[in-house]
């Protein structure tokens, strides 16, 4: 692909062939994903990760050799899977709002190709000591409507997330849900402490968070938020004051036989 965007064009403009694959980044998987869904026939696609943080191709299987992982791909099998969407705009397995959020896609490319996750690390530190900005947030989840003040909103298909294995237990890729995390720290100490807990404990038991699973959720924002939503590591382009999620659950993939799921 040669511009942002580009990989999303030439998916959603090509004729019918019997597989597609991505090579790249979490970004780039992104783009076909959102070009193959604007389709009327769909075709048949694959990711095969060198990208940075490559948490998409990890879950599904993958490691660093590129022969290797064509070889598991080659071998590998079709699979329906969850695509989830914010406003109608597809993601594969995470989008988020909120502290560090927007380190994934304001940390420059140019850092990001010379150290490696390390540049995000390095802009992670920089942000830790940053003001905490919290919002207000009227939402629907399973029915029920609440209102909070959060500082880090997290929606996820996913159990690796910026690089971090095992992010939620008992993540299923197919089974029409994805994870809805709530976080209303406040303070740096908060941030460290619920890091900490998050590592082994169940997300439910940590107090300061909410945890969901379901398959629609709307939040509607008191302001405009100043931050963009991150989805797969990219900017969100799309500001609104009312973000509604929901899933796709017949989207077709090639993948191992062996994920990380």
């Amino acid at each position: 692909s040669k511009y942002a965007g580009h990989a999303k064009e030439i998916v959603s403009h090509l004729e019918k062939c019997d597989l597609v694959i991505s090579v790249g980044g979490d970004g780039t998987f992104n783009e076909v994903v959102t070009g193959n869904m604007q389709r009327k026939e769909r075709l048949l696609v694959a990711n095969i990760p060198i990208g940075t943080t490559n948490d998409v191709g990890t879950m599904f299987g993958y490691g660093k050799s590129f022969e290797n992982n064509l070889k598991l791909l080659m071998e590998g099998s079709k699979r329906n899977i969850d695509i989830c969407t914010v406003n109608g705009r597809p993601f594969v397995y995470v989008a988020g709002l909120g502290k560090f959020i927007n380190i994934a896609y304001d940390t420059p490319r140019y850092l990001k190709k010379k150290y490696g996750y390390f540049a995000y690390l390095y802009e992670g530190i920089k942000d830790f000591f940053k003001p905490i900005k919290s919002y207000k947030v009227n939402y629907e989840v399973n029915g029920i409507k609440k209102t909070g003040y959060f500082s880090f909103i997290l929606i996820s298909n996913a159990n690796r997330i910026a690089g971090l294995n095992m992010f939620y237990k008992d993540v299923k890729l197919d089974d029409n849900k994805f994870e809805v995390l709530l976080c209303n720290f406040s303070t740096r100490r908060a941030i460290i402490r619920t890091l900490r807990l998050l590592i082994d404990n169940d997300p439910n038991k940590i107090s300061g968070l909410e945890f969901y699973k379901t398959s629609n959720v709307k939040f509607e924002f008191e302001h405009h938020p100043k931050k963009a939503w991150c989805i797969d590591g990219e900017k969100l382009d799309r500001a609104a004051k009312v973000y509604e999620f929901s899933t796709v659950n017949d989207f077709e993939i090639m993948m191992p036989n062996k994920n990380g799921e």
